[in-house]
């Protein structure tokens, strides 16, 4: 199929996108089209006009406040992976992107347009869930920032309001001895992930973060980071608790946290 008929609008500035948002409900924002492009072309999504945001130099902007990092919400998975762009986790988000998608989707995928599309298997909402990243929103009435746990509200669903876009992420850096684990169950490569689970242990900055994605709504962060970190708290029992109710079948998320644990605890005998 081919998509609806729809307007075609390359956006000049960050002001002018957040403008023709405001203007127009049936708009959208189009900058890697790696989630959107699809849905136009089976005609799941029909907006009224495109507002292509990819060439804008404002969502490239990086920022180092020295604690933390503001990255660009335009840059791609690929020079993610690359080292194209900065990386304040000693590795982690090299690491995630590139075990997204393939890598011809990566090289036109960026950060923000993955976060905003808000899909619950998407490789950025848990990472950036488990990290306690912040999101920086920006609309006709200014900036906000959103910790990344709180963004996703449901299945393709964000806190983002109709003439809001995400402009960068803000993510603290790691202590020197932090470690962290991810692992995602997918039954080949490419595919979106069926349970997914990471892991940051940086007691030193007092973050201690086990997370659980891949749920069909928002990601969970689970209560006694620490404890299962330490093991001091069960996986499997943490895991049921969380999601009772949300899912028929917790085993994959147990074993997808267990072994976001033990690539944590690697991690650490590597250092």
């Amino acid at each position: 199929m081919k998509p609806a008929p729809f307007a075609y609008r390359p956006a000049t500035s960050l002001a002018d996108a957040q403008r023709a948002l405001a203007a127009d409900a049936d708009a959208k924002l189009s900058a890697g089209n790696q989630s959107l492009g699809p849905m136009l072309n089976l005609r799941l999504a029909r907006p009224g006009a495109l507002i292509d945001i990819a060439g804008l130099a404002e969502l490239r902007a990086v920022t180092d406040s020295g604690g933390a990092v503001r990255i660009g919400a335009g840059f791609t998975h690929a020079e993610i992976e690359d080292g194209e762009a900065p990386d304040p986790t000693l590795g982690w988000l090299r690491a995630a992107a590139g075990a997204i998608a393939h890598r011809a989707v990566r090289n036109r995928g960026t950060l923000g347009g993955s976060l905003a599309h808000a899909d619950p298997a998407a490789d950025w909402v848990i990472v950036m869930a488990g990290l306690g990243a912040n999101l920086v929103l920006a609309g006709t009435n200014g900036e906000r920032v959103v910790p990344a746990d709180a963004f996703v509200t449901g299945p393709f669903e964000t806190v983002l309001r109709a003439d809001e876009m995400i402009v960068a992420v803000e993510i603290a850096k790691p202590s020197p001895g932090a470690r962290w684990g991810y692992w995602k169950y997918t039954r080949q490569v490419g595919e979106f992930a069926k349970a997914s689970a990471t892991v940051l242990d940086d007691p030193a900055a007092g973050r201690q973060r086990c997370a659980l994605g891949a749920l069909g709504g928002a990601p969970v962060v689970l209560a006694d980071g620490a404890g299962l970190i330490e093991g001091r708290v069960d996986p499997d029992g943490a895991v049921r608790a969380a999601l009772a109710g949300r899912v028929a079948d917790p085993q994959l998320h147990v074993v997808a946290l267990r072994r976001a644990l033990a690539a944590a605890k690697q991690a650490e005998a590597a250092q």
